[in-house]
């Protein structure tokens, strides 16, 4: 997903050439910006957003003649919409990054995942029973894992690579299970503990829930209970039920926010933390009574 990207040198001649009205230099650059393809969303789009507007209507002229989406806006309308459905935006999530995406590609890697799961699935079963087979689907058929050696890599976070690089951290790994499981019509729930990310089933008697980053480990209501002790001094009930869909994005922002932060990428970290911030604005308006 990486590809090379612009250094801070031709950022800085590029922005100096975006008005020259040479119509070599123009078929240049368009040149230049298709062959970069991401990257040059990225800087056309940091440049449009820039208090000299003469250079900003420039930049807007490139993206219009290259026919570049603007994944950005998608996602802020998206935020705006206040229609959060997870496999959506997290798919939204991941364009901001990599405007190429196949989101159908992706979809259907899902679909083959969920189509595996019931080929094994032998009815009648629990959703436990069901919980098992996806577990034995996702983490050995498939070996998803927790990426423990580079937890704080920016790509752990977006649903496309951790499908292609089989590495994530526990929130988009427990997306991953929830896409499959909805495929399934099996109802389980995004559970944000404090310094954790599980899934929840709340189907049965007594709640239990899935820990996507240890390999699809159940972790009982009492042991859930134990984990959120050593994370407050006070747990609370409610820190074990479901987390709305809006939190579990925002809670991928913020995660993104710090990622980039401590990779030194601070354009990328003020994204995600303006996208942190629509989500609670827009929240916030429409929570008032």
């Amino acid at each position: 997903m990486e590809a090379n990207r612009f250094t801070a040198e031709q950022r800085e001649a590029l922005t100096r050439l975006l008005d020259d009205p040479s119509p070599v230099t123009r078929q240049s650059l368009l040149a230049l910006f298709v062959k970069h393809g991401r990257d040059s969303v990225d800087f056309l789009r940091h440049v449009a957003s820039q208090p000299d507007r003469v250079l900003a209507l420039h930049a807007n002229g490139y993206l219009r003649d290259l026919n570049f989406a603007d994944p950005v806006a998608e996602f802020r309308g998206f935020i705006r919409s206040l229609n959060y459905e997870l496999e959506t935006g997290a798919l939204l999530l991941s364009r901001t990054i990599n405007p190429d995406l196949d989101i159908g590609a992706n979809c259907m890697l899902l679909d083959t995942m969920a189509a595996r799961c019931r080929e094994l699935i032998a009815e009648p079963a629990t959703v436990r029973d069901k919980c098992r087979v996806i577990n034995r689907v996702l983490f050995h058929e498939y070996a998803l894992a927790g990426n423990t050696e580079h937890y704080a890599d920016p790509l752990n976070s977006f649903l496309d690579q951790v499908l292609i690089r089989k590495k994530g951290i526990p929130i988009s790994l427990s997306i991953v299970y929830l896409l499959v499981a909805e495929r399934l019509g099996l109802s389980l729930e995004p559970v944000g503990l404090p310094g954790h990310f599980v899934v929840g089933c709340y189907a049965e008697e007594l709640p239990f829930y899935i820990d996507a980053f240890n390999g699809g480990r159940f972790i009982s209501a009492g042991e859930a209970v134990a984990m959120l002790r050593k994370q407050t001094p006070e747990p609370s009930i409610a820190d074990l039920a479901p987390t709305p869909v809006r939190e579990v994005l925002c809670r991928c922002c913020r995660n993104l926010v710090n990622h980039y932060s401590v990779a030194n990428d601070h354009d990328r970290a003020r994204l995600f933390a303006e996208f942190v911030a629509e989500f609670e604005s827009t929240y916030e308006r429409h929570a008032q009574p």
